[in-house]
């Protein structure tokens, strides 16, 4: 939407463009969008939009980001979608549907309520209530088309190579939403064990006082040791890093890595085989976790992967 002008009635302001009208609250908070029939009707509440401060007969940048349409016939949901694919929306539809799809092999879903996403990159994604995977999907590149058929508005989306087609075929739309999505495709992990192996190489002591790391990922036959370094009095020290709650998998897996260090720097079990400590730095543990590295002669300490604010 451009610059629009904009008047006061009472509490409320319009703002004309087209055949749409926005309705703003008086703190110009809150924006509703009401498209009109051809009767003069506002039946569908459309989206919410974010606006400067309202000025009475000043111009307004409308910056629409939502669109989202109740229980729209077939033909406004086309219209909504059409729309949105030209914009270049990420998209979601809600409703009772059948799902098919045709190409190295071929499936289909009975009717049903579902949730198909839409995204601009041509991914596509079938969910149910249950599980946190699609029931069925497009990848990236996948073209969308949507007619209404039969009755029906039948969503496809197909890709070339290989050939694929996956077709929804909703007989009733119960929500669509067109979002406008921009950033924050990047994404950063917070509380990851490269975060606890940071903190424990800037500030050792958290491990014990006189703690002093020499190596990280250090090759051994049980593989790379997290942290491996020395106390106070010389001793060889592995250190095992877990980011949450753990068991005792854990302290089996630092058992191995001590043991791999007592061979590689002694020549077996004995009397003469060197002494290598070995400390779990987690969160927290559980009980049988505890009575494993107790019976080991291992320690814990208990640190979060980022320091609390």
């Amino acid at each position: 939407m451009g610059a629009e002008r904009g008047w006061g009635f009472g509490s409320l302001h319009r703002v004309d463009s087209s055949n749409d009208l926005y309705l703003i609250d008086g703190d110009a908070a809150l924006v509703r969008l009401t498209t009109v029939d051809s009767d003069g009707e506002y039946p569908t509440i459309s989206a919410d939009l974010a606006l400067a401060p309202f000025l009475s007969d000043t111009p307004l940048d409308v910056s629409v980001t939502v669109t989202s349409v109740h229980d729209p016939s077939h033909r406004e949901a086309l219209w909504e979608l059409e729309d949105a694919f030209e914009r270049g929306d990420l998209i979601s539809v809600f409703g009772r549907c059948t799902v098919s799809y045709e190409g190295r092999a071929a499936s289909d879903l009975g009717a049903g309520d579902r949730l198909l996403v839409l995204k601009p990159d041509g991914a596509a994604l079938v969910h149910t209530d249950e599980g946190r995977q699609p029931v069925n999907w497009q990848p990236p590149g996948s073209e969308h088309r949507v007619a209404v058929r039969g009755g029906q508005l039948r969503v496809r989306s197909t890709r070339a190579n290989p050939d694929e087609t996956l077709t929804v075929r909703f007989s009733d739309v119960h929500q669509l939403s067109a979002m406008a999505v921009t950033g924050g495709r990047d994404l950063t992990l917070h509380g990851s064990e490269e975060d606890l192996r940071t903190r424990i190489l800037e500030r050792p002591e958290l491990v014990e006082p006189g703690f002093e790391p020499r190596e990280t990922e250090r090759p051994s036959s049980a593989g790379p040791m997290d942290v491996f370094g020395v106390d106070v009095d010389g001793t060889p020290v592995v250190v095992e890093l877990k980011r949450r709650r753990v068991g005792p998998d854990a302290v089996g897996q630092l058992a191995r890595y001590v043991r791999a260090l007592r061979e590689e720097l002694g020549a077996g079990e004995g009397e003469d085989t060197p002494a290598v400590r070995g400390v779990l730095v987690a969160p927290s543990i559980t009980d049988r976790a505890a009575e494993r590295l107790a019976e080991r002669g291992f320690d814990h300490v208990a640190l979060e992967p980022t320091a609390e604010e």
